[in-house]
């Protein structure tokens, strides 16, 4: 082919038809034509099977024509393939950072849920073991009665904490009281005082040493009055606290209760509830006997 023509062609794709000398068949290259050499007589041509050399003595025409998709030359291939391997890659890396949210996102869930859930069981745990163990307990109950003996006057609760207990607060301890109507007494705790107090007996325990005013008189039908038989520590009298070992008498006043008849008459029953704070109360439900032989009685 002859000089001069090719130059125009350079950059463009091309069907360029070749036949080598002895051969009876021409064959065809599409690919773009990169440049000439007339000086050494070979083209340089991009095909599809890559970047090649075509004599120019070979050639019989070269003729200029519009790439498809399926003539695509080695470089439009690598750089396609490139692109494909480049998008896999974004989506497959969106897709585990997607994946590790979501498992962190779970975890995190999953951990504050089990904190929840263990703090809540903690303090559940804490609370029936606390609503177990914790409680009063009626050793005693003593009538006090009137001069004539007719009927029973105040009476002596012997109250104690259960074993395992915590410490209780006095002025939380409720006492009910049945007799005909239901009285319901809270702890007034300006009527406390230790036992032999001025060597008085219970039922003289003056409510301050020195006293003329007894627990007894100071007690009414909405207060009851404390001594405090054993008190190793002191926190009864100074704090209203009743701890492990510690005992009391809380004093009930009848006669304020039982209006009709100034106390508790013979063959009579009483019941009452000590109800603490916090776990089971002391029940007590007695009766008086027939006759009042003494004026201290002993109804429990």
């Amino acid at each position: 082919m002859e000089k001069k023509y090719m130059e125009r062609l350079v950059g463009k794709y091309c069907k360029i038809v070749t036949k080598e000398p002895g051969e009876q068949r021409a064959s065809v290259v599409t690919g773009t034509l990169e440049d000439v050499d007339y000086k050494d007589g070979f083209i340089l041509v991009d095909s599809s099977q890559g970047l090649g050399c075509l004599r120019i003595n070979t050639i019989i025409a070269i003729k200029p024509g519009r790439r498809t998709p399926q003539h695509k030359t080695h470089q439009d291939k690598q750089k396609l393939t490139c692109d494909e391997q480049a998008m896999v890659g974004i989506g497959t890396l969106i897709v585990f950072i997607a994946m590790v949210l979501i498992a962190a996102v779970a975890a995190s869930v999953l951990i504050t849920t089990s904190e929840s859930l263990q703090q809540r069981a903690k303090a559940v745990g804490i609370d029936t073991i606390r609503e177990i163990s914790a409680g009063l307990v009626i050793e005693d109950v003593v009538g006090y009665t009137d001069v004539n003996r007719s009927v029973v006057e105040y009476l002596a609760i012997e109250v104690r904490s259960r074993a395992g207990a915590a410490d209780m607060d006095l002025t939380t301890v409720t006492l009910s009281i049945l007799y005909d109507e239901f009285h319901l007494l809270k702890y007034n705790g300006s009527i406390v005082e230790n036992a032999n107090t001025d060597d008085a007996s219970v039922f003289e325990t003056p409510i301050d040493a020195g006293s003329n005013i007894t627990i007894l008189a100071a007690a009414s039908v909405i207060s009851y009055g404390i001594i405090a038989m054993f008190d190793a520590d002191g926190s009864i009298t100074t704090t209203d606290g009743l701890g492990t070992g510690d005992r009391i008498y809380m004093i009930v006043n009848l006669t304020a209760l039982i209006n009709d008849t100034g106390g508790l008459p013979p063959r009579s029953s009483i019941s009452g509830k000590v109800q603490p704070e916090l776990g089971s109360p002391g029940l007590f439900e007695l009766s008086a006997p027939a006759v009042l032989t003494s004026r201290i009685i002993d109804l429990w």
